[in-house]
């Protein structure tokens, strides 16, 4: 009877060991699962011709459609970027990219036109605020909304204190990005 229950402990205590070994050798496979580098040569081209990095690209692609190229928002942002029309006819033509601002919608739902256009703006926020954090904040809650939680120090410009962002859907957007574009360094580096 003690042999019996011996040998059930070590037999429920390798099948332990091996779900535990399991989980750590499978661990990156199921976040790259969920954190993928889908549209790759198109990310890598105005990754660089923009000088943004990848990781924060995909990063952002994650969280604003979790790589849904056809998704829509409730407040009219398309594809996979989530761009707004107004802001992608801007953008485009302050840039000189060609797109049909006819038929908006249309283009920018087209993958390619989308990370272009989206890349680009992110590369101007950058540009215009120097810091990851705050141009994250802009791209979601627009450039005169952070300009002006800046001009009232509401926030500082150089995004030392993102905890002090006032609308809960950015504080948690520009949260989930830095943690998305964490993990996409941890998996691809």
């Amino acid at each position: 009877m003690k042999k019996n229950k011996w040998k059930k402990t070590v037999i429920i205590l390798m099948i332990i060991l091996i779900i535990i070994f399991s989980v750590f050798i499978l661990k990156d496979k199921i976040l790259k699962m969920i954190y993928p580098k889908t549209y790759s040569e198109i990310i890598s081209t105005y990754a660089e011709e923009y000088d943004v990095e990848e990781n924060l690209i995909y990063a952002v692609i994650k969280a604003e459609s979790n790589f849904d190229n056809n998704a829509v928002s409730n407040k009219s942002a398309i594809g996979l970027m989530q761009i707004v029309e107004e802001t992608a006819i801007d953008v485009a033509r302050r840039n000189n990219i060609e797109i049909d601002s006819e038929n908006i919608e249309e283009e920018l739902l087209d993958i390619d036109n989308n990370i272009h256009i989206g890349t680009r703006y992110l590369s101007m926020l950058l540009a215009q605020y120097g810091n990851v954090e705050v141009a994250l904040a802009a791209y979601n809650a627009g450039i005169g909304t952070v300009d002006n939680w800046i001009e009232k120090q509401i926030i500082q410009a150089d995004g030392t204190d993102i905890e002090n962002i006032p609308y809960k859907e950015t504080n948690n957007y520009v949260r989930k990005i830095l943690r998305d574009y964490d993990v996409y360094n941890y998996l691809y580096g």
